[in-house]
């Protein structure tokens, strides 16, 4: 569940742009710029300043609102989640306190509802596939073959 938090945060705080918390920095950016071939993701030297281009996965800050806005408004049965409106700062666009059940609740059910328009069809398919991926594994039940299928290795 702590792996799962934490692939939560940093899926979130990167797509949400977090100030401090986001995995899309300085050192990723020449990461990029080493190893993958993207013009557009390459940073842009102005006289005395480092800028770097908004990534596919960031999503803009009115975008940003709406998503935390639907967060600030759901409701989950008693017993199944902690009611995550109460983690929600709208003002400063922010998530206060999630818990490790909470991430994992996020991670397998909301993370593929709460980006599926929002984010670009590549970027939002490998998301839900992370989040099936998390509820496959976490499941009381394995069914082997529905394991092999979906997550073969190609060699």
């Amino acid at each position: 569940m702590h792996i799962e938090k934490n692939v939560f945060e940093n899926i979130f705080n990167t797509a949400m742009d977090v100030k401090r918390k986001t995995k899309d920095n300085i050192k990723a950016r020449l990461d990029i710029a080493l190893y993958c071939n993207r013009k557009n993701m390459k940073l842009v030297y102005d006289e005395s300043r480092v800028a770097k281009p908004r990534a596919s996965v960031v999503l803009e800050k009115n975008i940003q609102l709406l998503v935390y806005k639907w967060l600030k408004s759901l409701c989950f049965l008693d017993g199944h989640a902690l009611n995550i409106s109460r983690l929600v700062n709208i003002e400063d666009c922010r998530l206060y306190g999630i818990k490790s059940h909470d991430s994992h609740m996020f991670m397998q059910t909301l993370i593929p509802l709460a980006f599926r328009d929002l984010l670009p069809k590549g970027i939002w398919e490998a998301l839900t596939e992370i989040s099936h991926f998390f509820r496959d594994i976490c499941s009381s039940k394995l069914n082997v073959k529905h394991i092999e299928s979906r997550y073969t290795i190609q060699t």
